[in-house]
């Protein structure tokens, strides 16, 4: 029987997954819908200052969305902390890889993000990932 704290990662991973599929497919609204509501949020595109501001955030979004990098995310390893949770993982983009962290809050029964951050890293993924990309093309 799997335990909260197991059942949380499952849905943070989730959450993480409908991220990275909004982002590969440059869907607007579906990254809106992943972002949280209620909670302050964060973002640090590689190369950018830190956006703090909810409508800044989503505006950078809107303008990366209108021409998305083919992205697929690897070896993601999702933390739960009551109602908070972190998924560390690797973006691919054009056969490059950044590392990323992304910060999720639960607001009511949804895992929703409140910070992104991605930046270069000298690392690759593990060879023996055990599970395949976590987003499509």
């Amino acid at each position: 029987m799997a335990t909260v704290k197991e059942t949380d990662c499952e849905a943070v991973l989730f959450a993480n997954d409908a991220f990275y599929a909004a982002f590969a497919v440059g869907d607007i609204a579906a990254m809106r819908d992943v972002w949280a509501w209620d909670a302050p949020v964060s973002c640090i595109h590689p190369g950018w200052d830190a956006l703090t501001d909810a409508r800044d955030v989503l505006a950078s979004w809107e303008g990366i969305l209108r021409e998305p990098p083919q992205i697929r995310c690897h070896a993601p390893r999702a933390l739960a902390y009551g109602d908070t949770a972190v998924v560390i993982c690797f973006e691919e983009i054009s056969g490059s890889f950044l590392l990323a962290t992304n910060v999720f809050v639960r607001e009511g029964a949804r895992w929703r993000m409140v910070h992104h951050h991605a930046g270069v890293t000298n690392a690759t993924p593990p060879a023996t990932d055990d599970q395949p990309p976590r987003s499509i093309n």
